[in-house]
């Protein structure tokens, strides 16, 4: 029994024209938007536009929403793309996985109108208020307070590892609107609301975070008596945990790391050449493994983009796919690097292949902890195996 990706003639022509398009506008050493070069990220900017022009940047978002009314599979052609060829879209892919899907579902009428069209256009850029110093997996331990004055709210707190923080102009804010033990929320995933913040208020600071993934990774981001109003809400006040389980569920599934493990693993054996047919069997063996793990992931993948198709993703499942592709990042990442110490340097295709191995292993370090740690998701999957029955 084989395994069979092919998507029809629609998903392959769709990969010629994304291939095409970035070998035409992203340089061919490109590492992605997120350098110490602020061209990379006017690269990925200029590059969304185009995207958006050509009505694939929300291929899968409803014509009356700017998008071009495609299936999730073809959405997830583009994601696979993207991702095989880092990500060219930069901090883009977050409002298109998922801040638009999340404000189309639970958003206003005026909301979407003042949201969704800037999205689609690639012009503007989200960041995520959600981790916080005491409450990173136990989101629902936050402390970031939301309080009635008048007919606003002033938010108070503090969030961390908010990635993009620096070059974002919105923020999708969780914060406290109710205390814990309360009438509101007798548990502490209630009295949860979500808001749609400006981050050019002066009374937000943002403080960058070094790290080894470079500049805009990771990012403090403080709020001293935000005012923020009724028409910032999203959704329901109070009732903003039932919206972090969707923004979870597109999230996770959202990042096609596995297009980019394939694609390089791919690539060792002509980067490699006559060099390739003296490695060790281990590192060999080691190789085609993590090629079949690709494909593991790539599976539980679909299985969620299937149900995405029918309006409802399982956590479940969801947790399934993102304990696979992280650990294939983490795995992939070592077999990458062993097989990039035998790579020559001379070589004219070694230049692009160390850049992008280097470039994976540092970033595959985070990977079991961002979006959700790997042991949450762990108990997210027992969970779900638990309540059905085994299944």
């Amino acid at each position: 029994m084989s395994l069979d990706f092919d998507m029809g003639k629609r998903a392959a022509d769709l990969r010629r024209e994304l291939r095409a398009l970035v070998a035409e506008q992203i340089p061919e050493h490109y590492l992605g938007a997120f350098t110490d070069d602020p061209a990379d990220l006017e690269t990925a900017q200029r590059f969304c536009r185009t995207l958006a022009e050509h009505h694939l940047l929300c291929l899968a978002w409803p014509e009356e929403f700017g998008g071009g009314g495609a299936s999730v599979w073809e959405q997830t052609v583009v994601r696979e793309e993207m991702w095989a060829h880092h990500e060219p879209r930069g901090a883009q892919y977050m409002g298109v996985n998922w801040v638009g899907p999340i404000i189309m579902r639970h958003g206003t009428a005026e909301q979407q109108r003042t949201h969704l069209p800037p999205i689609a256009a690639g012009e503007v850029i989200w960041c995520q208020g959600f981790s916080e110093p005491e409450a990173g997996s136990d989101l629902a331990s936050l402390r970031t307070t939301a309080r009635r004055d008048g007919d606003s709210w002033l938010v108070s707190g503090q969030k961390i590892w908010t990635s993009y923080a620096t070059m974002a102009q919105w923020c999708f804010l969780l914060a406290r609107t109710s205390k814990v033990g309360s009438d509101a929320a007798p548990k502490k995933q209630q009295g949860l609301t979500i808001f749609l913040v400006r981050m050019d208020d002066p009374a937000i600071t943002v403080r960058p975070i070094p790290c080894m993934m470079g500049p805009h990774h990771l990012n403090e981001v403080f709020f001293d008596d935000l005012r923020v109003t009724d028409a910032d809400v999203l959704g329901t006040v109070d009732d903003g945990w039932s919206i972090v389980g969707d923004v979870m569920a597109f999230e996770r599934v959202g990042i096609a790391r596995y297009a980019r493990c394939e694609r390089l693993l791919a690539a060792a054996p002509s980067v490699l050449g006559e060099r390739w047919d003296t490695l060790p069997d281990e590192l060999r063996g080691r190789w085609i493994r993590m090629l079949t793990h690709c494909r593991r992931a790539r599976l539980l993948a679909y299985r969620v983009v299937a149900q995405q198709s029918s309006g409802r993703v399982s956590p479940g499942d969801a947790a399934a796919y993102r304990i696979a592709v992280t650990t294939l990042d983490q795995d992939s990442a070592e077999v990458l690097m062993d097989l990039a110490a035998e790579v020559e340097h001379s070589d004219p295709k070694a230049a692009w292949f160390l850049g992008e191995v280097e470039d994976h292993w540092r970033y595959s370090q985070a990977s079991t902890v961002s979006s959700g740690s790997i042991e949450m998701q762990r108990i997210l999957l027992s969970r779900s195996l638990l309540k059905g029955g085994g299944r």
